[in-house]
This record gives C-alpha cells, structure tokens and sequence, in this order.
C-alpha cells in the first residue's frame, strides 16, 4: 500500500528524473594510475579545495593533506596521523600531542609551528574557517619544541579530538605571508597547495579534474601508484557510465545502481551507515514555523516509511531526533507516525491560513540526484495534501552554502526550509554545530538559525560531560528535547554506497560524514 502511495505522490508532481550524462574522458591514463570519483554524492565537494570551508570532501582532500588525527576506516576510534600518539589530562582539559616526523611536499620540515599556526587560523572568522566556534574552548596551544604540540581548553569537550580529525594542518612557511582574508579567496589551495599526505598536489583542470603525484618521501612509505586522479562528474548517474565504461575505478552510486552492480563480477560494492541524518531544517528567522504545532505538523504529513521502503529499498531508517543508534534513544520518544489529519489539525489550530495558506515556500537542497528529487517530489506532495505549498530548488553546493551562510542579513525566505543532511556520528556531538545557539553562521552550520535554549543546554551538558558512564545519557537528553521542540523536521538515516573496480587492491572507502576524513591509507592502493 505504502509503495503505491509513494508513487502516486510522485505521479501528482510528475518530477520521476532518469537520464545519464557522460562526463568527458581526461587524459588516457597508464598503469600505474588510479582514477575515481571520489566527490561524487553526498560526501563530496567538487571544486572546493580549501579544507578550512569544507562542509564535505575530505575523501579527497584528505590523500594530500592530514590532519593531527584520524578515524580509523571502520569509524569506532580516532589513531594518530600527523600526531603520532597523544595524551588527554584526568581533567580532559589538557591535550599533549607528539609529532610525526614528516615533511612538506616542498621539502620543508613539518614542526608543532605548523600546528599551532592552522589551530590559530582555524579558530579565525576571518580565514572564512567554518571550524571557528567549534574550536572556541581552545584557551591556548604551546609548541615547547618542534615534535610537540600542547592544547589547552577553557572547559572539557567531549567533541575535541572528534573536530581535529577534519582540521588539515596547513604549512605555515607557505601561508603566514598572506592575511586571513586574502586566505580565504586565495588560489593558492587550486593551484601550489602544499601538504604532507601520500600525494603531492600537481594540477588542477577547471571543471574536470584533479591530478596527484606520489610522494615517494612519504613517512608510510612510497605510494604504490604514480597518479591519483580526481573527475567531476555532473550526477552521480554520469560517473555511473564512466565506471562502467572503464575510464574511472571508484565513485559513490545511488541504491537503484548499487543493486545492479552486485551481480556484476567486476565490481564491488561498498555498503554501510552513512551516519548522516536527513532533515527539513525550518529557518527560525521566518515567521512560519516558530509554532511548534507546525513543525509537528510537517512531521506528522511525511510518510517516512513509504519513501524508505520505496525510494530506499528499505536502506534507511526512521529518525526521531538527530540519532538512530540504540544506546542514544531513550524510550518515550513520539514517534510522529504519519497522519495527515492530525497534520491539518494541528495546522487549523497554529492558524495556518493566516500565517500562510497556500503561499508558495522555498525548500531548498544540495541534493541533486534523481534519488533525491523523487524524495522532494514525494515531500512536496505529501505537505500539499495538508495545506503547506513547498517548491523545490536544487542547486549545487556552492551556491547552497553562499546561501546558508551569508553573513549580515540573508535573505531568510531563500531558504525558508531546506532538505539536508549533517553527520550525527561515529561522535554523537557531530550534530551540536548545526543545533547550538553558539553555532550560528559564520560560526558554526546552524544554517536554520535556531535558538532554544533548552537544547542548547543539553548540547553543552553533554559537550562537558566527562564521566563515561554518563555520557550516552547526556546524548538521551539531546535526543529528547530534538523529539519535543522539533529544531528540525528529523527523516532518517540512509545507507550509502561505493562502487570499485575489481582492478583495485588494497582500496579503502567508507561511506563516512562529510567524506571523513578516516585511514584510507591511499598510499597502499594499487591498480592491477
């Protein structure tokens, strides 16, 4: 029943997307080269090369930048990169770091200078950093010598070494010339970057790619390739057909195109928990939605259960706060099953006809799949039944953050409502900068501008707590209060999926946040 609904939902708005676009072949590449997609889908960036503003990505930024620390590739526990290994104080104030010994791919020593001057930077607004607020509880960082880095922090934060796994050390012989401002805009990223990871930075083709060479200095030995290569690709559906054509061994694919390739010998599919939670975000700087009995209204008029089962295949799962895993959900959550006559109860009791009506609202999303347009199409649909009149707009991620996160005073109703998605692990805590108070842009990505204090509170609570036995507890609490006051319209936890070619060996991706970063050791990759 649920499948025919779906569809006829998806038939009313007559936005069912198909079609594959070839994305044009780059240089023949010889044996020693691999070539992938490797920002394609949701875990991608294309085209922005600057770590400190990277909202996704690091899949790839990360095989020629490190950061001090690192999920390892099953996303359970952060090891050493450029820190080698690292003590925290009983008081979970103090961080002491041990350097890797390593160079820059320019031949320059890498020291703890280099640490403290990307932390410093890091935590400046005007470097355009999205990490400045996150790193806000840094009270000082010491470099006693060059293999030492000492950090302390004005309160415990339970997100600390989670935040420095996505913080790229950067050179600071190379940057400290330039002002922060200029940094922020400078092509330095696209054209000289200079890193310490297995590849060294050599060309980028506007619009079409990237090209690495190995770094055959590198601490975890020489690459087992010459040439990594980075293609754009237009959809997910064109990097689909250069796959199989053969001009690319690796890229992220929709669920529909997973299932055809597990039948396929030569091939291998890459499944798992994408640990991102899909919302409506509902921007608290318009009128509209500062009624909580329309925001629960939205969630009652989605069936979420019939566009999991039918756009999903069922590789998803339900979301009634910013979690999913088990030992984060209390019990007693409301469920928001769907109901649309609850729906437009509640909507007739908020006075929606006056708020609103049937005036036309942006939904706005960086989602461009054909997945994802069926999932907005089945949304607008379903919210057109109980009254609320969305309109789609995709657009890619530039745009969408230049929108978002506009300083000053943006234009609220360009993103009245938004279809996105931000990490809610493998660090429960991933999720306080797109909810906290203190997060706001250009702080933090709390894009929809929310400010509840009692979430907040609860955010902060679980931030500071350092008794292990008490910390799932504290993330219970977030969940709890995400569940009652709805910041966002919660949907789910989708499953997401690579696909590599047979040829490679040795090849690690993981359907990780934001692309990661975690150990892919891309160094020890090899192509047949």
């Amino acid at each position: 029943m649920r499948i025919k609904t779906i569809a006829r939902h998806l038939a009313v708005t007559g936005l069912l997307l198909g079609g594959i676009g070839l994305a044009t072949s780059v240089q023949a590449q010889d044996a020693t080269t691999i070539t992938g997609g490797f920002d394609v889908g949701p875990g991608g960036f294309p085209k922005n090369f600057n770590p400190l503003a990277a909202t996704g990505g690091f899949t790839w930024l990360s095989t020629y930048f490190e950061p001090l620390v690192i999920y390892n590739a099953e996303l359970t526990e952060l090891e050493g990169d450029l820190a080698k290994d690292y003590k925290v104080s009983d008081d979970k104030l103090t961080y002491t770091f041990n350097l890797a010994q390593e160079s820059w791919h320019d031949g320059k020593p890498f020291t703890s200078k280099d640490v403290r001057f990307t932390l410093e930077l890091a935590r400046n607004k005007a470097s355009g950093s999205l990490f400045a607020a996150r790193l806000g509880d840094i009270a000082s960082v010491d470099a006693p010598d060059d293999r030492t880095v000492v950090v302390k922090l004005s309160k415990p934060n339970g997100s600390f070494l989670s935040i420095l796994s996505q913080v790229m050390i950067l050179p600071e012989h190379a940057l400290a010339a330039m002002s922060p401002e200029t940094l922020a805009t400078s092509t330095w990223w696209s054209t000289t970057p200079v890193g310490t990871g297995p590849f060294k930075f050599k060309r980028y083709v506007s619009d079409q790619y990237v090209e690495l060479a190995a770094d055959d200095d590198y601490r975890g030995g020489k690459p087992k390739v010459d040439v990594l290569i980075n293609r754009y690709f237009e959809s997910p559906a064109a990097a689909v057909a250069a796959l199989r054509a053969g001009e690319i061994q690796f890229t992220y694919v929709e669920p529909d195109d997973a299932v055809s390739f597990k039948s396929d010998s030569n091939f291998k599919v890459i499944e798992g928990a994408s640990y991102v939670v899909n919302y409506i975000g509902l921007n608290q700087k318009v009128e509209l939605f500062r009624d909580v009995r329309v925001r629960q209204a939205i969630m009652y008029a989605i069936d979420r259960n019939a566009i999991i089962e039918s756009l999903y295949g069922g590789a998803a799962k339900p979301a009634n706060c910013g979690y999913v895993a088990p030992h984060l959900l209390p019990e007693g959550l409301e469920p928001y099953a769907y109901d649309p006559a609850k729906a437009k109860a509640l909507l007739a009791e908020a006075g929606w006809d006056k708020i609103n009506g049937d005036k036309p609202i942006t939904l706005l999303t960086y989602y461009g799949s054909p997945q994802a347009a069926n999932v907005m199409a089945a949304i607008q649909s379903m919210l057109a039944e109980v009254g609320i009149n969305v309109v789609p707009r995709v657009v890619d991620t530039p745009t969408y953050n230049g929108i978002v996160y506009k300083e000053g005073t943006p234009d609220w109703n360009a993103f009245a409502m938004v279809y996105a998605g931000l990490q809610n692990g493998p660090n429960p805590a991933g999720i306080s900068p797109g909810l906290n108070k203190s997060q706001i842009p250009p702080a933090g990505f709390n894009t929809m501008r929310i400010e509840f204090d009692d979430l907040s509170a609860a955010l902060d609570a679980a931030l500071g707590q350092t008794d292990p036995a008490k910390i799932d507890q504290s993330w219970q609490q977030v969940c709890k209060v995400m569940n009652k006051d709805l910041p966002w319209a919660t949907l789910w936890v989708a499953n997401r999926y690579g696909v590599a070619s047979n040829k490679l060996r040795d090849f690690v991706w993981t359907p990780a946040p934001a692309g990661g970063p975690y150990a892919a050791h891309p160094e020890r990759w090899d192509i047949q």
